[in-house]
């Protein structure tokens, strides 16, 4: 006999406890399903435990510089990993446990451990129980892919979920792929004292963002002793009596990196093909993301897709902000997943915070560009705390005069991008952001002096 609920949520990340939990404060019966820990990505492996650990990288990053403001230390600088680790799963088990305790207490709701599968479109199996309700929303979250690359399983791999369990620094990372997550680790890890490599298929890192970001990423991991490898056409894997052997065919160097632990970060793949979805008629594209509408609703009424099992973004804000349309649209409300305005950051230090279009993007567009730059060496609050590496950048629509996308890559510009990214959602005129006064010193009054110095893009 089935179990009849007002609403199911399937996946404890970011969108379904804050969605289930409104929908029980209304007096509705609500199901949450959880097969294995609360918060999701998030908490336990993504944004909380690694900028935890990013924090303990540029505490020893900054106490090897300390020379530099006046401050001696006496003997080298040196990092213990289990005191890092552990530091991180307090940070991590807190998170989590402030969360269990919110959605235990919260009246109307059902918290569910197990593995939810579809049987048919409003029914769904966890383990011996059977559950129904008219209204289920999908919050499964997404994983690491793994590629296909010759000998992987004649090795032990890292992801961004083991590398965290590390209680050792390793003697040589290798780290493949140069997107996001795999800048993070690598600059952590050699900040840890590890000999660090990056290997990476395509012509330059970062390769969605501007040229100026790939190579300004570049510099700044480069002087930090990381070796780069990029078109690296023909990666391969074997097993050594020495550690794990990374097979590359570049266009110069080493055809093989020999290391001693291997990072794969190349991408993030749906946890949608476990779900049952064969039983109902939810429809996923060729990578599996689940197909939504802008209001994030499936091609089964009554079902909603939310987080990163969309395709709509993968981060945490990204997740939360679909929670906010669909229970706002359940309200009545007739907000889209299309009015917002992407932004993200990649938290190397200096952090990079991205607002709108790239200007790549915004020049493919069709539109007229308008540029604005200045580099970090100019901004005096980086020159005073002696982090003056990166840049600022601002595009503008010249014919709306209207902001299309930023990017401030140096100290301070994962909290400065907001100003930007408040001025593009408004669609504030550029001209209004000029003229307003911003406080002295900060890296955000810059953003004003820019709009001042605006001109054609090449």
């Amino acid at each position: 006999m089935s179990e009849r609920f007002d609403a199911i949520v399937v996946g404890a990340g970011q969108a379904g406890p804050s969605l289930a939990a409104r929908l029980a404060g209304q007096g509705q019966s609500v199901a949450l399903i959880e097969r294995k820990l609360l918060g999701g990505t998030c908490v336990n492996t993504g944004c909380t435990p690694t900028k935890a650990m990013v924090a303990s990288a540029y505490v020893a990053h900054m106490a090897r510089r300390s020379a530099e403001y006046g401050v001696r230390l006496t003997g080298p600088v040196n990092v213990d990993m289990a005191a890092v680790k552990a530091r991180k799963d307090d940070v991590v088990h807190a998170s989590r446990n402030g969360l269990n305790d919110w959605l235990s207490g919260t009246e109307n709701l059902t918290l569910i451990q197990g593995h939810a599968r579809f049987i048919s479109d409003h029914r769904i199996t966890v383990g011996d129980r059977t559950l129904e309700a008219p209204r289920i929303f999908l919050n499964v979250g997404g994983r690491a892919a793994m590629p296909d690359y010759p000998g992987i399983d004649d090795i032990e791999i890292l992801t961004n979920s083991t590398i965290l369990e590390l209680t050792a620094a390793p003697r040589h990372l290798v780290v493949v792929g140069g997107g996001y997550i795999g800048l993070e680790f690598a600059q952590m890890f050699a900040r840890f004292g590890s000999k660090v490599s990056i290997v990476e298929r395509g012509p330059r890192l970062l390769k969605r963002e501007d040229e100026d970001a790939s190579q300004t990423v570049s510099d700044i991991l480069s002087n930090e002793g990381i070796d780069i490898r990029l078109n690296a056409d023909c990666i391969a894997f074997a097993a050594s009596d020495n550690g794990p052997i990374v097979r590359i065919d570049c266009s110069d160097g080493a055809t093989e990196i020999a290391g001693t632990h291997v990072l794969v970060a190349i991408g993030r793949q749906p946890n949608t093909d476990d779900l049952g979805l064969e039983a109902t008629g939810i429809k996923t594209d060729d990578r599996g993301y689940i197909v939504t509408n802008e209001r994030l609703e499936t091609l089964v009424q009554g079902v909603w897709a939310l987080g990163d099992c969309n395709g709509r973004g993968a981060f945490t804000h990204t997740a939360f902000n679909d929670f906010e349309i669909v229970a706002d649209n359940l309200e009545g409300g007739n907000r889209s997943v299309e009015t917002r305005v992407d932004a993200y950051a990649l938290y190397t230090d200096p952090p990079l915070g991205r607002a709108g279009m790239s200007l790549a993007k915004a020049q493919e567009s069709g539109h007229r560009v308008l540029i604005g730059k200045r580099p970090m060496t100019r901004v005096s609050r980086a020159k005073e705390k002696g982090e003056s590496k990166g840049y600022m950048k601002v595009i503008v629509d010249a014919d709306r005069g209207t902001i299309l996308g930023g990017a401030i890559f140096g100290v301070g510009g994962d909290e400065a991008i907001h100003v930007l990214l408040d001025a593009i959602q408004s669609g504030m005129a550029y001209t209004d952001l000029k003229r307003t006064m911003h406080i002295h010193p900060t890296v955000s009054e810059l953003i004003p002096t820019i709009l001042a110095e605006l001109e054609d893009a090449e």
